[in-house]
């Protein structure tokens, strides 16, 4: 038995020679050759590649750059306007310098343009025009801003003045998303109470009025939540 485990004669001399015979792999050969088999595609890939960036280079240092320039230039003479209450040469312009509307328009995509769609939209929800201030309001992107749930909170003003309440409350839960604000959130839980009570969800407006009295009782809204809550058969 132990003797039929042992190799053959010859057999060790065997393997080796094909051990030797066995050619080595280059591994820069193999790249070569991948290479040039695919140097077509790989060029091409390549092309793009070096393509997006000159395009993004190209986009953010030649055109955006001053682009924004321009259009916060633009934006801080309708400011002006704006806090003064002249709202119709803010929205329009005085002849020489442009309004929000033209602003958001001409520099879209700018973060100037975008905010000239906050003002364009708080202006036309000042002078009573709903539709519009909902149309611009819903164009304003408030993501990173200061005014991103205060826009939400504009943006339920405007729906309830249009009789939308299920809008109204859609958007006014957003605008209380952020608990740490204490001015804009209970504000705007207080107009979510009478969102609740215009779509006759006596329960959900209680709720949001508790918020408000639990919640933010240094705000002014909690001087008269109690007597909210009375109202609504809420005693305690």
């Amino acid at each position: 038995m132990a003797n039929s485990a042992r190799n053959q004669p010859g057999e060790e001399i065997t393997t080796a020679r094909r051990v030797q015979s066995e050619p080595e792999v280059d591994p820069l050969e193999n790249i070569q050759a991948f290479y040039e088999k695919n140097k077509k595609i790989l060029s091409t890939v390549t092309t793009v590649v070096l393509g997006v960036v000159v395009v993004y280079f190209a986009y953010t240092k030649l055109y955006k750059g001053p682009a924004e320039e321009k259009a916060s230039t633009a934006l801080s003479f309708p400011q002006l306007y704006f806090q003064v209450d002249s709202l119709n040469m803010a929205l329009n312009g005085d002849g020489k310098n442009l309004g929000f509307t033209k602003i958001a328009k001409k520099y879209a995509g700018t973060a100037a343009g975008n905010l000239a769609s906050y003002y364009e939209g708080v202006c036309f929800l000042k002078m009573g025009d709903y539709k519009s201030a909902i149309k611009s309001l819903e164009a304003f992107n408030g993501k990173g801003t200061m005014v991103g749930y205060g826009a939400w909170g504009l943006l339920g003003d405007a729906y309830m003045e249009t009789g939308n309440s299920a809008k109204a409350i859609e958007n006014f839960k957003k605008a209380t998303e952020d608990k740490d604000n204490t001015l804009v959130t209970p504000m705007y839980l207080y107009h979510l109470g009478l969102a609740y009570e215009a779509a006759n969800q006596p329960n959900e407006a209680k709720a949001a009025f508790k918020r408000i009295r639990d919640e933010y009782p240094r705000s002014m809204q909690a001087r008269d939540m109690d007597k909210e809550l009375a109202r609504l058969g809420e005693v305690n």
